[in-house]
């Protein structure tokens, strides 16, 4: 297999890991301050591994502007919002069908910002994909949820969609490994200010936070982050972003057999309807020739 292959399903399967990470590690620490630890051991890991290896093509000075609003869409606004959201007491069923607008939303703007034309079973398998995550989250959607809560998740839904338009727009071309560290470094300029001035910054290093915050790092933001960008570059946006339908199913397969969460009929229904609807998206066939063009050889 080649990575071109299982770079898909080896995004999904580490960027569902997120959730169960965030569950770990948001006890012993405010979510500001989580993020900005989290992100500068990435910067650093990243800044150590592009001094070791040659990376093909290098930074030209109009990308480190691009990848620092990369960073602050993409993971500033995401993941703070995310996780701000979940804080404030908003249930993660209810934070995933929020965020889970965000391939209908990319792939609509798409096709009058980049000029992607998707095909009528593309918009079909989107709309699948969206009912399915519905279904299996449906379960935890409950409670009182305060209003800065919906605005949280909204930033966040915002923030993904825009990063990666972005990224499909201006960051073709750039190294992927020292682009990723400037992301992350940009990121950490603005979630360091935010932690000091809004949290107590306390953190309880507990065997449970090391384990969040190295599994967080190490998987989420080199391995999935570095897929996501991978795919960015060489797929259309409507198949990059129907991937995220199939994290909220893969996160509850995980929850159930981690933490015991249970996995009603419905859930079970959902889960073939994504899986339905992410396949109309991704089919062979699915691009249009307008898309192609937007793809590097």
């Amino acid at each position: 297999m080649t990575l071109p292959r299982i770079a898909p399903i080896l995004f999904v399967l580490l960027w569902s890991t997120g959730f169960i990470g965030a569950k770990y590690g948001l006890p012993y620490a405010e979510p500001f301050t989580f993020l900005a630890l989290r992100l500068v051991v990435a910067t650093v890991l990243l800044l150590g591994l592009a001094s070791l290896i040659k990376e093909k093509n290098r930074m030209r000075p109009d990308h480190y502007w691009h990848a620092a609003v990369v960073g602050f869409l993409l993971h500033g606004a995401y993941l703070s919002g995310v996780f701000y959201a979940i804080h404030m007491g908003m249930p993660a069923g209810m934070t995933a069908v929020i965020v889970g607008l965000q391939p209908i939303l990319s792939t609509l703007v798409a096709r009058y910002t980049l000029k992607e034309q998707g095909s009528v079973l593309q918009w079909i398998g989107l709309l699948l994909g969206f009912l399915g995550v519905v279904m299996v989250v449906s379960q935890k959607i409950h409670g009182d949820v305060p209003i800065a809560a919906y605005v949280a998740a909204g930033i966040a839904l915002i923030g993904t969609t825009a990063g990666t338009l972005y990224q499909k727009q201006f960051g073709t071309g750039m190294p992927l490994v020292t682009g990723t560290a400037v992301q992350y470094a940009a990121t950490s300029l603005i979630l360091i200010p935010l932690a000091l001035i809004f949290e107590k910054h306390q953190v309880q290093f507990t065997g449970e936070f090391w384990f969040a915050l190295i599994w967080l790092v190490v998987v989420l933001s080199l391995g999935a982050i570095g897929l996501l960008l991978y795919l960015i570059q060489r797929t259309s946006t409507a198949q990059v972003t129907s991937l995220f339908y199939l994290v909220p199913p893969v996160t509850a397969i995980e929850a159930f057999f981690l933490f015991q969460e249970k996995l009603n009929a419905l859930a079970l229904v959902g889960m073939v309807v994504v899986a339905v609807g992410v396949s109309l998206v991704v089919r062979p066939g699915g691009i249009t020739p307008a898309q192609k063009q937007l793809q590097p050889e």
